[in-house]
């Protein structure tokens, strides 16, 4: 038997010690919460996509009756950029979330799927996605999916 050990990188930051660019993308991402359509669970996520063109494509989450017919925002943007852009990759997608007391104090991760569906971008092309992952009290940057899903299903392993 052998031990695996997994090291997993997340710096963590107050939102004033940001960079400006990083600081306006996390605006654009808590601005894309008004976008949301939360109306059964009151909690508005929103996020931006920063491609490397500069180009910065928003989303947010949208829910429907018919769970499980909505769509996360993280999803609603890279959706959202890869189908006007299908040519740019995502450099950073930056993340924020609120509810009815307003934004939260810690950042929140994205679900399962949407990591799957982050890192099929990384592969894509060929390029890590940094995520900015907002809270009041303090932001995490994280450099790739792959820290986010350590032990990923990528379609090379279908190959092997």
């Amino acid at each position: 038997m052998r031990t695996l050990d997994l090291n997993i990188l997340i710096r963590e930051f107050v939102f004033e010690e940001m960079t400006d660019a990083d600081r306006q993308l996390l605006e654009q991402a808590k601005q894309a919460t008004d976008n949301a359509y939360a109306k059964y669970s009151n909690f508005y996520v929103g996020a931006a996509a920063l491609l490397d063109d500069g180009s910065v494509v928003i989303g947010s989450n949208q829910e429907n009756a018919a769970f499980p017919s909505g769509l996360c925002a993280e999803r609603s943007a890279i959706f959202a950029a890869q189908s006007h852009y299908p040519t740019k990759s995502v450099n950073t997608l930056a993340i924020a979330a609120r509810n009815e007391n307003g934004f939260l104090s810690n950042p929140i991760s994205p679900c399962g799927a949407c990591r799957q569906v982050m890192l099929e971008i990384e592969e894509r092309y060929k390029h890590p996605v940094r995520i900015l992952l907002y809270g009041t009290s303090r932001v995490f940057e994280i450099s790739s999916v792959k820290d986010l899903l350590p032990l990923s299903f990528v379609d090379a392993h279908m190959h092997e």
